[in-house]
């Protein structure tokens, strides 16, 4: 796909900083401080979305770096400062420690059982199939269930051709990436494409032009193309979500709102559509940070998470009984679907 292409060379104009001019900053407190906020200012993609004031920002932390401060409250001052962005792709990482931003998943139901998950639905390791990064197997019910933890996980088009045909007998599918932080775009798409017939806009991709907050490349459009002479499956397919959904898994989630017999259901995902880029300061601390907005087909951010088309919660009263009520919510549709037929 063309916008493949793009991200690619996305990637190259920033980790090889062809497209911005570098300024020179000192190995000092001072200085560090100066070339983080500056790298932000000039390459962060959501400061007019977040509604951010990076100047003031700029203004409150300023006054608080000492070149006498420790290295430990130094990297406490430039992390709180990044965590007034509230994106999760953004970290500064030291040998001693990993700025982190985890609200957007940390102040929301968690909606999720890993030990609920194994012991009642996948079962013992020889009760379900694992064929790359996917867990997969058929309920007693004839719907088929795939658990996909992590996109970093790879999958290919051979191993997709084997699980979506002993699937395909299937009344419908469960695709389950709750927990799912995200990891490689291309896996994401390449399981979205199998439940398409056709080839469909699903969003658009800008990248930084220059240094000012608002300087964008036109939009590129992004396209899921189902692969011919491939297994695909067309009957219902439900999409577990969670707020720990993010980053590329938000990616695939939007993918599959426009797939035509597809359902989101469960809570909000976490967001994080900015393609995130890494950069370094002085002292050798990287920074990574949102780059390249992606939107969906309708020019939205999704970057503040999808909201499902069914809002579901897991309840306690379920959990003790050994049932995952977003599962089991999602089965009562597939049946419904069925039914009508």
């Amino acid at each position: 796909m063309k916008y493949k292409l793009l991200i690619s060379i996305f990637f190259s104009c920033i980790l090889l900083t062809s497209c911005f001019d570098e300024d020179n900053y000192t190995n000092t407190k001072r200085g560090n401080f100066e070339a983080l906020w500056k790298i932000l200012d000039e390459r962060y993609c959501f400061f007019e979305y977040k509604n951010v004031d990076w100047q003031e920002v700029y203004e409150r932390y300023s006054t608080r770096i000492s070149e006498d401060m420790s290295n430990d409250d130094f990297f406490d001052v430039m992390a709180e400062m990044l965590a007034e962005l509230k994106d999760g792709h953004v970290n500064l990482t030291s040998k001693h420690n990993m700025a982190r931003y985890w609200a957007w998943f940390e102040d929301y139901p968690y909606n999720f059982d890993a030990n609920l998950l194994q012991k009642y639905y996948l079962g013992k390791g020889t009760d379900y199939n694992i064929a790359g990064g996917l867990k997969y197997k058929i309920f007693d019910d004839n719907i088929g269930y795939i658990y996909y933890e992590s996109f970093a996980t790879p999958i290919s088009e051979s191993i997709l051709d084997n699980v979506i045909s002993r699937l395909a007998k299937c009344d419908g599918i469960i695709i389950d990436v709750r927990n799912n932080g995200g990891g490689i775009l291309t896996y994401s798409e390449m399981l979205a494409s199998r439940f398409f017939t056709e080839k469909t806009l699903v969003g658009y991709i800008q990248h930084k032009t220059g240094k000012g907050h608002n300087s964008f490349s036109k939009p590129y459009e992004r396209h899921i193309d189902p692969p011919s002479n491939r297994w695909k499956f067309y009957n219902k397919v439900v999409v577990l979500t969670n707020r720990k959904s993010y980053s590329s898994t938000n990616d695939f989630v939007n993918a599959m709102t426009y797939a035509p017999n597809a359902i989101i259901v469960g809570d909000r995902t976490g967001g994080g559509s900015g393609l995130p880029f890494s950069s370094e300061i002085p002292n050798g601390w990287s920074v990574r940070f949102s780059a390249s907005p992606m939107l969906n087909a309708n020019m939205q951010h999704t970057e503040l998470g999808i909201d499902p088309d069914i809002k579901v919660d897991m309840l306690e009263s379920d959990a003790a009984k050994g049932i995952d009520t977003i599962i089991e919510t999602a089965r009562q549709i597939i049946k419904n679907t069925k039914k009508e037929l």
